[in-house]
């Protein structure tokens, strides 16, 4: 059942070594204040990279609160996840633009990707979960959830830190803090704290230091400015519809961000793996469904000019942070999500947050998902002595860090996650058919 959520204990808190299952909630005003965690942990990156790829992002966020409502209803409430936007497209898309390609032809391509994907998701479902098991033993989906999580490192590294490394040192210690001394709501919520307790203290610092010298996201370049620019916020309007439009279709556009459905499908069974190890139930029978979501939500938000989705590692890692894993919360993000898409005032507000703020926080988010991956490895007792583990897990990690960029034609290229993922998936592949029987059947722990 998608609804109908069973009150934990009291529906105050938890006790130590409790979770808050997936079917069930806390109190109401609780699980408010779970869905706004959500929505703030989505939001930098839904917001962003629509950005980069030349999209509107209030669509982005609208949508993928209707994205996320319809996730839930195909997975029957088992995996509880946000639908955000998808960064694996963001190579693909920049060679349609940079062959002239428009907006329309963009979200064109993405919807054939979603379309592929759902019907990847449809195979999946109907060829049984055994299939999963054999493409992705725990040595794949082990690596696949940490490069998911470390893969995002040079986001922090690159683009958030160096806008003000002294506030995010200080927002990741805050919320260190907040998260693992604070009991019952106060330590649940950490992660939406510690972004408020940033935002603060980078207003204060422009009171009381000024205004800091160093990188602009806005315009790519190190110069003088404040940490909070709240000029957007101010201009922006209250109420108001996104920028919707229809997408067209050119063979040559499809091609390019096709192969971001290979990512995809390993990026959901990583994540749906993950959230199966965080709490402790067998979800495999719904990884099909998870992909068949997926897809059918990148198909309706590309229809009226929206952004690619994926389920997001940023909102497993509240999760894991939290302990609460209920679907409530999502369902909750979701409505919230589409109710954003119609304020703009406010989602100037929330992309006014420094990026130091956000570099302080992410580190903890990204770090948490990568170390579910070696708990997946841990459990399984993956053995590493076999270089049929080894060789293409570790290669396939360090591509992800980098990022390393790898040139497939001059239009287009495979890089960081995306790159990552084929190469661990099809060099283990590889290693093991070419190894001896008995290598071969030892190395699929």
């Amino acid at each position: 059942m998608a609804f109908g959520w069973k009150v934990h204990g009291e529906g105050r808190g938890l006790a130590p070594g409790e979770v808050v299952k997936p079917d069930e909630r806390l109190s109401w005003p609780r699980m408010l204040g779970f869905g706004a965690q959500h929505v703030i942990a989505m939001f930098g990156a839904t917001f962003v990279f629509p950005v980069i790829m030349g999209l509107d992002p209030n669509v982005a966020v609208m949508m993928s609160g209707v994205a996320t409502i319809l996730f839930l209803l195909i997975v029957q409430g088992k995996v509880p996840s946000y639908l955000g936007t998808s960064a694996s497209f963001v190579g693909g898309v920049i060679a349609i633009r940079a062959a002239q390609g428009d907006s329309a032809t963009v979200t064109g391509a993405i919807l054939v990707a979603g379309v592929v994907l759902a019907l990847c998701g449809v195979a999946i479902h109907y060829l049984g979960v055994q299939i999963i098991h054999k493409i992705f033993p725990p040595v794949v989906t082990g690596a696949v959830v940490m490069l998911i999580g470390f893969g995002l490192a040079y986001v922090v590294a690159d683009v958030y830190w160096p806008q003000d490394h002294w506030i995010a040192l200080i927002t990741m210690i805050a919320t260190f803090m907040i998260i693992a001394l604070f009991r019952g709501f106060l330590g649940r919520i950490g992660i939406l704290l510690g972004l408020v307790f940033g935002f603060v203290l980078s207003w204060v610092a422009d009171q009381v230091f000024g205004n800091i010298t160093a990188l602009n996201a806005a315009t790519g370049q190190v110069d003088t400015h404040p940490r909070v620019n709240l000029d957007s916020v101010g201009t922006a309007d209250w109420f108001g519809l996104p920028s919707f439009h229809a997408p067209t279709f050119q063979v040559s556009a499809i091609v390019l961000v096709l192969p971001a459905v290979i990512a995809l499908i390993a990026e959901n069974i990583g994540h749906v793996k993950a959230v199966g190890e965080m709490t402790k139930t067998d979800v495999d029978p719904y990884i099909g469904r998870a992909i068949i979501g997926d897809g059918v939500g990148t198909a309706l938000t590309s229809a009226v000019g929206g952004s690619p989705t994926t389920t997001y590692a940023e909102n497993i890692g509240v999760m894991a942070a939290t302990r609460v894993y209920s679907t409530a919360a999502y369902y909750i993000a979701g409505v919230i999500a589409i109710l954003l898409g119609l304020v703009p005032k406010f989602g100037a507000l929330v992309y006014a947050t420094p990026g130091g703020v956000l570099g302080g926080i992410t580190v903890i988010l990204y770090g948490m998902i990568g170390l579910l991956g070696a708990k997946i490895w841990v459990e399984n007792k993956v053995d590493f002595a076999d270089p049929v583990n080894m060789l293409p897990i570790g290669a396939g990690i360090i591509l992800a860090i980098g990022p390393v960029s790898h040139a497939i034609t001059g239009d287009f290229s495979l890089a960081g996650i995306a790159l990552g993922t084929i190469v661990v998936l099809g060099g283990y592949h590889l290693l093991r058919a070419l190894s001896p029987a008995e290598v071969a059947k030892n190395s699929t722990g």
